[in-house]
This record gives C-alpha cells, structure tokens and sequence, in this order.
C-alpha cells in the first residue's frame, strides 16, 4: 500500500498534513388534467443518516479471481464454513460494475477487514479456522492476499465512489489476532494476554482480554514503545522496512502523539483514508477500548479525509465529513446516548462516533406494528439523537437470534428495515433469502455461507430481490425515509408521511402499507399541493393530487409517493 520512496522522501520536506429491478411494471396511467409544467426535481443528496448500506464478508460474496483462492500456505482441513472459500475484492468490484448495488439502492458499502490476517488456523472445538472473515489482524499496513492487493482495494473505493457508492472501512484496534505456530504473541508492553473480560464493570471490560488466546492491545497505555520485532523482520523481508519506518516519523512528528500501541495503529488506519479517500469507518467492539482512544482515531480519520479531499478535488463526492459507525455490543436505541457499564456510562456520541449499531431493532420488529415502530424511532432520533443516528439490521454475521432466522418473514423484514427510521444495514443475502441454517455448521458459521447466487434463477427469488430493490431505492432517493420526521396520516388504510428539512435540503413522501389490490383512495395531508403529479414508486402508476386526496390502482398492497421527477 505504500507510496515509492521518492514520494517519502518528498513527504519528509513538507507537513504531512498540509502537502497537497426489474419486474414488469403496471402501465403507465395518469388522471390528471393539469397543463402546468412540473419543476425540476433535483437529485437528493447524500446524508449519512438516511444511508441504506450493504454489509458483506468478502470471502463468502463474489470470486472474482481464483487465482487467490489458497494463499499462505493456508490448506489445513476446516470446520464447515470456517476455511477462505474464494471471495475477494475484485468479486465485489465486479457487482458494483453490474449494477447490483445500485439496483438495490445501496449507496454505502461496509465489508469485512481485509487487512493481512494471521497466516495459521486455530481450533475452538469447531473444526480449524481460519481469519476468513478479516477480524483477526497480524499486519494492519498490509492487504491480505486472499481478499487481494492494495491495488484491487483502491480500485474498489474508485468504482465505488464512481457509483456513488461510499465506502465504511471495517476497522479493529482492540486485539490481534490469535496466537499461532506461525503467529506469535506481540511483547508484552503492546499486549495483554489475560486476564479474560467478566463484564461487571468499565475495567472488566475494558482492560482484559475478549476471548482465550486473543491478545488484547493495551489502548489505555500512553507509554512510547518500539514496533515488535516480529513485525519489523517481516517488513524487512518484504523489502519495505525503510518505507515504513520513515512514514511513522512523518506521521508521529506532525501529529505529536505518542508512539503509544493504540496511536501506532491510528496511523496504520487512518493511512487507508488519507491514500484511498474511505468515506468512513465501522469500528469493531466498541466497548472494550478506552473512549479517548477513539476520540483521538475519529479526530485523525477526519484530518485524513480531509487531507484526501484537498489533493484529489476532482474525486469528492460531497461536503460530508468523514463517518465513524461503532459495533457497541448491546447498545440498542433506548439507551439513546449512553451505554451503562454499571459502574460508569459513557457517552460514545461524544467521542469521535456518529451513529451506533442497534442491537434493539429485531427485537421492536418482532413486537412492534408499523407505526409504533416508526413514531418511536422518529421520536428518539428528532429530540436524545438529534445530529446521530442508529444503524439497524434484522441479520448479521454474529448475531445468532436474527428477526427471520427461518426466512419466512421475508417480505416484512424489507419493509420494516429499509422504512424505519435511522440507518439501515442489508446483510448480504437477505435481499435473496440466503439461508441462517447451515448443515453440519457450527456457531456463527451458520451465518456466513457463501452468496446464494444461485437463486436468482427463481421467480420466487427475483420476486422478493424486486420488493428489496423497489423499497431500496425508494429509500436511497428520499433522505426523509431514514432521517426525516415520521408523521401518521390514516390509521386505516395505515399511511404516513415523512419530511426532512435540514440544511437547505427539503423532501418529503408518502408511504401506505397492507392497502387492498386494485384502485385506492389516500389522503396526502397537505404533503404535496393540490394538482400534483406523484409518482407511486413501487407500481409507477402516476396520478395527480385532487382536493387533498390521490388514487392509485395497482396490484400491490403497498404504495410509495413521491413528486413526479
């Protein structure tokens, strides 16, 4: 990943951070009579808060070069699912080039670290393993070669960007990777091998280890320590030792931090987004690093950003700044800003993070109707998140209770997902009913099975991908759907509106569910003025607004308006 030597050099005479779906839809029906040209639409902008983002494990998404399918020496006989079966990154390069993306209407993608990983598996009782699934780092400044090179990761933030798509780099600053034959423990000034976290208070979880035999980075230490040895011999026999030596003096000697662990790898981190122009970070086990030490990597990762921006002005998609998503392990949308450690809370909003994984979401849309569920989403985030925002998932790569686990609820889980308020975050698979329930699988393996590509062969499958895609790309037009105000109109039929108004951008639609098949009458609430052509997204049927009132026929139960464009 690094730049050639005359570039450090040059580095070395200047600041671092100064130098610079398709279903056949009805026909198309209007019922209006008025002659007025409609105004121009202008596209929406891109607002963090109502983001609709895809997260996906490399490995188990899209082969796009087999050539990389077995690296390192890595050919141990694994547990079922717990070996690297071929994805990479030029797999994912080539979806977002079909368009898969943006037929879904995903504009952020958030992926696996796919940093270089310990070279050797591990046995937890489930067959070896191995760091398929990129959270078990052995070298942060280096792509590991079976996801794929430095240069398929930059090509895959252009594609992106070029798609409109934003990049959340999936980062870890809390442990290595396990100890291994090949992989051996850093010294002991950098981490902690024990004692194992208990949870009953901030140190227990905080100051000790996840797991057995996962060494835990001592984040709290500001102490000046030199790089491990094993890692200064592996860059020496890679040929790139001086390089990295003399891009930690740039970097330590313009920032003044100290050569402390944690602020050795905010280096490591922060150089994907000053080289790359990532759009943001999803930040692994929040809760177990000190809240200073991810102040201090949001502060560096927006310098970064920054600095990216000034040099490449004809790549920046907009004005935001750089995003900070944190995996907060129990944080649910209740909690609002703090999360209760017992002893202490801490207000993680006000270090560094924008918006919180919700792990509350399965659980409100298991017991929730619509509207309670999205009132009270829209309440939290309008008075306690003002600003923030909360992602939510109905499945992910660790959460062994999903909302549909059976995916019999598949259809709902759209719904409720991609209308909520907040952010919301599409594993891979459940726009295609990839199955939870894997054979001869054990743990989370169970939910980490390859994309079921497959699938798309059947109608039933493109039916479901077609809800997915109508509903996302509802949502990836109209920032009000995940960051404006939610606002009931008619309990029956169940129709609301939802408005944002922030920073001289306006939008506004009207959503109605579980309607009857044929011709219905909705009221618009005074939404959209009297003559207005709208537009039902789902059907595209087309109709004009009369006396506070629009109809629309189609043969769905769901109706999503918005202006004509």
């Amino acid at each position: 990943m690094k730049t050639i030597v005359n570039t450090i050099v040059s580095l070395l005479l200047c600041t671092f951070f100064s130098c610079k779906n398709d279903v056949k839809k009805e026909e198309t029906k209007t019922t209006t009579t008025n002659t007025e040209k409609p105004e121009t639409i202008k596209e929406k902008p891109f607002i963090w808060e109502g983001a609709n983002v895809y997260f996906l494990l490399a490995d188990r998404f899209s082969n796009g070069d087999q050539e990389n399918d077995k690296t390192l020496e890595r050919t141990k006989e694994t547990g079922t699912l717990r070996g690297f079966e071929g994805g990479d990154i030029k797999g994912i390069i080539t979806k977002i080039e079909e368009g898969y993306f943006k037929d879904l209407g995903v504009n952020a993608l958030w992926f696996n670290p796919v940093v270089e990983q310990i070279h050797d598996s591990v046995d937890e009782g489930t067959g070896n393993t191995y760091a398929f699934h990129g959270y078990w780092a052995k070298d942060w400044t280096k792509i590991d070669p079976g996801f794929g090179t430095y240069k398929d990761l930059k090509k895959l933030v252009r594609v992106a960007h070029e798609n409109g798509i934003r990049i959340l780099m999936d980062v870890v600053m809390n442990h290595t990777g396990p100890v291994t034959e090949k992989d051996p423990v850093w010294p002991d000034n950098w981490v902690r091998t024990s004692p194992q976290c208990t949870y009953k208070d901030y140190n227990s979880a905080v100051g000790c280890t996840l797991v057995e035999n996962l060494p835990d980075i001592k984040t709290e230490s500001n102490e000046g320590v030199d790089l491990p040895k094993e890692l200064v011999d592996k860059w020496k026999s890679e040929g790139r030792l001086e390089i990295e030596l003399a891009e930690l003096d740039i970097f330590f000697t313009k920032t003044g931090l100290k050569r402390s662990p944690k602020n050795y790898i905010i280096k490591w981190l922060t150089d994907y987004v000053r080289e790359l122009g990532i759009d943001g970070y999803r930040v692994d086990t929040v809760k177990h690093v000190e809240e200073s030490a991810w102040r201090t990597l949001a502060e560096q990762a927006k310098l970064a950003f920054a600095e990216w921006k000034t040099k490449h002005p004809n790549e920046v998609l907009d004005d935001n700044d750089f995003y900070v998503l944190g995996e907060l392990y129990g944080y649910g949308i209740d909690s609002k800003r703090y999360y209760d450690f017992g002893d202490k809370k801490v207000d993680y909003f006000a270090n560094g993070f924008n918006n919180m994984i919700n792990f509350q979401f399965k659980y409100d849309a298991k017991q929730e109707g619509y509207e309670k569920l999205f009132s009270k989403y829209s309440e939290i985030l309008y008075t306690n998140l003002i600003g923030k925002s909360v992602m939510n998932y109905i499945s992910s790569h660790d959460d062994g209770d999903p909302f549909d686990k059976d995916r019999t609820k598949t259809y709902e889980s759209a719904t409720k997902l991609l209308l909520t308020p907040g952010v919301s975050q599409i594993y891979y698979g459940d726009e295609t009913a990839r199955s939870l329930i894997i054979e001869d699988t054990q743990g989370d393996a169970t939910l980490r099975s390859n994309m079921n590509w497959e699938d798309l062969q059947n109608d039933e499958t493109k039916l479901l991908l077609a809800h997915w895609q109508k509903l996302g790309t509802f949502r990836k037009n109209h920032p009000s759907i995940g960051a404006g105000k939610h606002k009931m109109i008619s309990q029956t039929p169940y129709t609301f509106s939802r408005s944002y108004n922030r920073n001289g951008t306006s939008d506004s639609v009207i959503v109605a569910l579980d309607l009857p098949k044929g011709e219905k009458s909705l009221k618009i609430n005074s939404i959209f003025k009297e003559g207005t052509v709208l537009v039902d997204h789902y059907s595209g049927y087309e109709a004009n607004v009369v006396k506070d009132t629009i109809k629309i026929n189609s043969e769905y139960s769901i109706v999503l308006l918005e202006r004509k464009r």
